[in-house]
């Protein structure tokens, strides 16, 4: 907790030393009471006393209830400030780590999982900040002042005061030990709730095909369950505190008049007025010291949820990213549009085996590079590698000559215009999710009209309602699964890179628009090196290299007559698509 406020802002500080300023004020003021209901209680009791003293004393008393009342508005406007500017920095953040690490990293904390860190561990941290802080300054020093006020009052009742400190003391701690652990487990299940929630809207359209309504509804009953019997377990668990600390605070109350009606009873006569002052005071000066312990109690239930929100947190703050960023532009780079792999080697940081293994080759500038292999065989790892979505386990990847490793992410990502295998929309317009990304504000009306052209996306984005301004919703639910890979190619053309990098792209269009669009990408991008991974051998005939993969490794390099006449592999994949006559044509 203390690490993700230690990194509080100048303005934050002031607010935190402002709060602290004025909690000290309203203890100060509550504690001052009892001061003068004492001096009233004397005076009631006091033959000839004044009205004029009992109504200025009276005064002051309500004077310092309408100083604590400011004090507490003021105090809690500042906490809410000061909350929501945390909150707000932690979210930022966390956000910002996250498009720093790297998908290895990323899998493993689980999609689900950093959504819930970036919301719910977020609001924790929040209710902490707005609530528990305030009670976290005002708790011990109330205490302590109002214990220093009573220590010279009375042995006995401070005994009493001191046994009932012991049991709650006791109370408090007993449910922390049980309870704090469960506020893992359900950070844990909420974790859970989320990835389910987030599989079945994903996955709905299967979920109705397949009938499997009620096999989702009890895998969410399922989570659901666990989660609400833990937090049922933790509420009643903290149900218990509030009835003992009112049982002991009446106790308390009863206990200090009774032994005060003895101590009174066989005090002398001029002593008995201000010893029953000395009741009351410290009567009240009690109640404060318990109502510490009470506002304790509340810290506790908020502060374990809140710690264990702080370590979810900090666990992904403090996850150093396997993809670090190099130092050279790509200005310095003496080739231009050049992909070279060298003895690459590839596992997944978790795995024994080696997914790919001793691959070597080089894209030439305007050359177009196919993969092409069974499923399974490493073709999207491998070009992922060159955008560095992975580290290559052994070996290296040159782009113009260079190590990936050493440039600039922002410098290598402007080279290459990727189309991944699952084409991504994002919420706003056809026009914006063209021009997306930093080259965005770069790319003109005319630029956009002439990418979506060349991706083949013309003819249906102009019979849209709103032609390049309409809507596309997240994901692209409201256009077609084509519509969406087309468009997600005109985001790579409009950007004009150096390299392409199409991840079996073209899979959901039709042999027709497939080899239109084939065509006049080669026209647009023939000064680019393009590297595709296809399973279609019609999208991947003409490339000027063909690489064949087979369980991680290379098993031929060549053009598509080539393969054909060395490479069996290539030749069981060409001869399930297409006739003999077909591919000797092509």
């Amino acid at each position: 907790m203390l690490k993700l406020l230690k990194n509080l802002s100048k303005k934050e500080w002031l607010m935190l030393l402002g709060c602290l300023i004025l909690i000290t004020a309203q203890v100060w003021l509550e504690l001052k009471m009892p001061d003068y209901m004492s001096q009233v209680t004397i005076l009631v009791q006091t033959e000839g006393s004044k009205m004029k003293d009992i109504l200025i004393n009276g005064g002051y008393m309500l004077a310092c209830a309408f100083g604590s009342l400011v004090s507490a508005i003021i105090v809690g406007y500042l906490a809410s400030n000061l909350s929501s500017l945390v909150s707000m920095e932690i979210r930022k953040k966390l956000f910002d780590k996250v498009l720093d690490l790297s998908t290895g990293e990323i899998k493993q904390f689980s999609t689900s999982s950093l959504i819930t860190r970036t919301t719910n561990d977020v609001t924790q941290i929040q209710m902490f900040v707005a609530m528990g802080l305030q009670l976290l300054i005002k708790a011990p020093i109330t205490a302590v002042w109002a214990v220093t006020k009573i220590l010279n009052k009375s042995w006995q009742w401070s005994t009493i005061t001191a046994i009932a400190v012991v049991i709650l003391l006791s109370v408090i701690g007993m449910i922390i030990i049980v309870v704090m652990p469960k506020f893992k487990i359900v950070q844990r299940l909420i974790d859970k709730i989320n990835n389910v929630t987030r599989e079945n809207l994903t996955g709905i359209r299967v979920v109705r095909a397949f009938n499997a309504e009620k096999y989702q509804e009890d895998k969410f009953e399922d989570v659901n369950t666990k989660l609400t019997n833990q937090q049922l377990f933790n509420q009643k668990m903290f149900a218990i505190l509030l009835p003992v600390m009112y049982l002991v605070m009446y106790f308390l109350t009863l206990s200090i008049y009774f032994v005060g009606a003895h101590m009174i009873n066989d005090a002398l006569m001029s002593s008995k007025l201000s010893l029953f002052g000395d009741m009351v005071v410290f009567s009240s000066y009690a109640m404060q010291v318990i109502m510490s312990f009470l506002m304790l109690a509340m810290i506790f239930m908020i502060l374990p949820r809140a710690q264990v929100s702080a370590k979810r947190i900090n666990e992904v703050i403090d996850t150093e990213s396997s993809i670090k960023d190099g130092d050279i532009v790509g200005d310095e780079a003496k080739e231009k549009g050049t992909v070279e792999f060298k003895n690459v080697s590839f596992k997944y940081p978790d795995a024994e085996e080696y997914l790919l293994r001793d691959i070597s080759f080089k894209a030439n500038k305007g050359d177009t590079i196919a993969f092409i292999g069974s499923t399974g065989s490493g073709k999207s790892t491998l070009i992922n590698l060159v955008p560095r979505f992975y580290d290559v386990t052994d070996g290296e990847i040159l782009v113009d000559g260079i190590n990936v490793k050493k440039y600039k992410l922002e410098e290598l990502h402007k080279k290459i215009g990727y189309v991944p295998q699952k084409a991504v929309m994002f919420n706003g317009t056809v026009k914006s999710n063209v021009k997306y990304g930093d080259c965005g504000h770069k790319i003109t009306e005319k630029k956009i009209r002439e990418a979506i052209e060349v991706a083949q996306a013309k003819e249906f984005v102009e019979k849209m309602d709103d032609g390049y301004s309409t809507h596309i919703s997240q994901g692209g639910t409201n256009i077609s699964g084509g519509q969406k890979q087309r468009l997600s190619i005109a985001r790579a053309v409009a950007r004009d890179p150096e390299i392409y990098i199409f991840d079996d792209s073209f899979s959901a269009l039709d042999y027709k628009t497939d080899s239109i669009l084939r065509r006049e990408l080669k026209k647009y991008t023939k000064n680019a090196t393009s590297l595709i991974v296809a399973q279609r051998i019609g999208t991947i005939m003409n490339a000027d290299k063909i690489i064949v993969l087979d369980n991680g490794k290379c098993v031929g390099i060549g053009t598509h007559k080539e393969l054909l006449k060395k490479c069996s592999v290539y030749k069981q994949i060409a001869l399930s698509q297409l006739s003999k006559e077909e591919l000797n044509n092509g």
